[in-house]
């Protein structure tokens, strides 16, 4: 069976409020991700669209994009799976090519989320909880990521210091990171002084700067199999792994309060397919929604142990000249989270880094890379390895 590759990336600005329109806003990404891979809408033979439906004004958003970017009548399809949608779309089209279906298959992934007010966008964040058992209580995800990291401090002795170098890091790289809304340098300091508003409690013991923000963008990643991809593309990059797991939407069904297990098994999912394991990976995007996230995620997909996730970021060795470089763009603290785009932001960021196009972020010669897209508080996790070869 012949291989599938990504052979076109794009994706815009993510921005506080986006003055357009949602179809717009994802020509941006899509006129991106056509000129990279060098095609014309009658090379695309199908489309997947990946957003939270809970943000959109537009119902069936699909056939709307469809419409606009002249796709008609190529076949459209929709994917959620919340905070990981559109890497779920990068598994479905992975699907459609391996199965035969379609050669080429677009995802588009985005997300207006300034269309409706920030107490409108906590309350539909709260309902990617169970709308009978939790949701009715007022339950919101810092305060769900903010259990997780009270449980990690609690067994492992992490400390906020720990949980702020995180955010020091992500603000290093979103520093270069045109596509970054925040693009700021943060020191320690900010989160010692108490006039500073990121030094602000948003949920014990998360403060304001340990949280990513919401955003609007789109993303755009463009997928063939091997024939066209070698045919096209100037440097195809591999899906060489694909890991996808879930875990109880109920906290009450979780047995651990320190660890998201669904991104354990996913990333255990996609070394197995790929044939490799984590001392392999060059460079990771990560899904870092809350500086704790980051922290989980290190142990999640092997580069740490269990509890020894924040030595790995005192040492800096998640650094772009450290032993696994993760989230050198900025990750989602700087880059901002506008949930349906953003794992597509991920893969066009390793893809970039593969290619050796990350400008300055990129990583010396990288032949691995890992996107690590988590949906709600680990109900969905994607892992996906791409490579050069």
């Amino acid at each position: 069976m012949s291989r599938v590759a990504v052979i076109g990336v794009g994706q815009t600005k993510f921005v506080r409020s986006y003055p357009g329109s949602i179809r717009e806003m994802v020509f941006e990404a899509f006129k991106e991700a056509m000129g990279d891979a060098q095609m014309t809408v009658k090379d695309i033979d199908a489309t997947i669209v990946c957003s939270a439906p809970e943000y959109d004004k537009q119902r069936s958003p699909s056939g709307v994009l469809a419409e606009y970017l002249g796709l008609n009548p190529q076949p459209t399809f929709y994917a959620e799976s919340l905070c990981s949608s559109s890497t779920t779309g990068l598994r479905l089209a992975y699907s459609l090519v391996k199965a035969g279906l379609h050669e080429t298959v677009m995802i588009i992934g985005f997300q207006k989320m300034s269309e409706i007010s920030a107490a409108e966008s906590q309350e539909r964040m709260g309902r990617g909880t169970d709308i009978q058992w939790e949701a009715p209580f007022g339950t919101m995800m810092p305060a769900y990521y903010a259990m997780f990291a009270r449980g990690h401090m609690t067994k492992y002795g992490t400390t906020a210091d720990d949980l702020a170098q995180v955010r020091i890091k992500s603000s290093t790289y979103g520093v270069f990171n045109d596509k970054a809304m925040l693009r700021k340098q943060l020191s320690a300091d900010i989160f010692k002084d108490p006039a500073s508003p990121m030094s602000g409690i948003l949920a014990s013991p998360l403060r304001v700067g340990d949280c990513c923000a919401n955003a609007d963008g789109a993303s755009c990643i463009i997928v063939a199999g091997e024939k066209k991809a070698k045919a096209s593309a100037k440097k195809p990059v591999w899906i060489l792994g694909l890991g996808s797991a879930t875990a109880s939407v109920n906290m009450a069904g979780r047995e651990l309060f320190y660890s998201l297990p669904a991104a354990t098994e996913a990333a255990n999912q996609a070394y197995k397919m790929a044939g490799v394991s984590p001392k392999d990976i060059d460079v990771a995007e990560v899904h870092d929604c809350f500086t704790i996230a980051e922290v989980l995620a290190y142990e999640s997909l092997g580069f740490a142990k269990p509890g020894e996730g924040p030595a790995l970021i005192r040492s800096k060795e998640t650094y772009k000249e450290g032993r696994i470089p993760v989230n050198v763009d900025g990750g989602l603290l700087a880059k901002g989270h506008p949930v349906g785009a953003t794992g597509g932001s991920q893969i066009r960021t390793v893809v970039l880094q593969l290619r050796g196009e990350a400008g300055d972020m990129q990583v010396k010669d990288p032949a691995l890379g890992l996107v690590h897209n988590v949906g709600g508080v680990g109900l969905y996790a994607n892992v996906s390895i791409l490579g050069r070869q």
